[in-house]
């Protein structure tokens, strides 16, 4: 199955030293996430951005697109079909890193809410390591089996809204316990009086984590 996707040449003009792959939310598809590009771009200005949709259509709504459903909330339910999908994802990452020529080392992921899930669930689980994780209002899943199944550590930069309705803002701390248990370096942002959303305080932490992540020095 190929993955659409909506893709953001390089801001330099020049070719792309880096890639940065967006995993947006249930019932959202790729155009979502690809709003952020605007304003993360300028700091990565050697980067592709791409946003692909979801391979499925979300299952409780007549748009939208989802990795995997939300019908059954139950832990097993979930840990199927986020390992259903993984590989969808897994082969779509390595098509892109193949068309631009780079390697792990020079890969980030952004997730927002089930698009976090992925991308925590998929990059520990690559043999090689990428350069960072950046997960908005997400959780782990299967995080039981990551210490059988971890390949790789990336460095993680999770940030979560404490008025999150929709994916309990106790999730942040879970994750940062299942990941660095396994060795994975963990930092957290828990925003205050936010939502189920992105904030320009988290936003500017994740531009500047990506840019640590891929050996650029911050801006003075």
């Amino acid at each position: 199955m190929t993955l659409n996707a909506h893709v953001a040449p390089p801001a330099s003009g020049g070719i792309a030293r880096q890639v940065v792959i967006l995993l947006h939310g249930v019932g959202a598809d790729g155009a979502d996430l690809f709003g952020l590009v605007p304003y993360v771009a300028p700091m990565l200005p050697d980067a592709v951005f791409i946003s692909p949709d979801a391979p499925f259509a979300y299952d409780m709504a007549p748009f939208g697109r989802q990795w995997f459903s939300l019908q059954d909330r139950s832990g097993p339910a979930l840990a199927a079909g986020i390992r259903a999908t993984a590989p969808l994802l897994d082969a779509f990452i390595d098509a892109k890193l193949a068309e631009y020529g780079l390697d792990d080392s020079d890969l980030a992921l952004i997730g927002f809410s089930q698009g976090t899930m992925m991308a925590l669930h998929v990059a520990p689980r690559r043999a090689k390591t990428c350069a960072g994780i950046v997960g908005f209002s997400g959780a782990v899943v299967a995080g039981e089996t990551l210490a059988d199944e971890v390949l790789s550590r990336p460095r993680v930069l999770l940030v979560h809204g404490d008025a999150d309705p929709v994916v309990n803002p106790a999730s942040l701390a879970t994750a940062e316990r299942t990941l660095a248990a396994v060795g994975i370096p963990v930092l957290t942002e828990l925003r205050p009086d936010l939502d189920h959303s992105i904030d320009g305080p988290g936003l500017a932490l994740a531009t500047a984590f990506l840019r640590q992540a891929f050996g650029l020095p911050l801006p003075q």
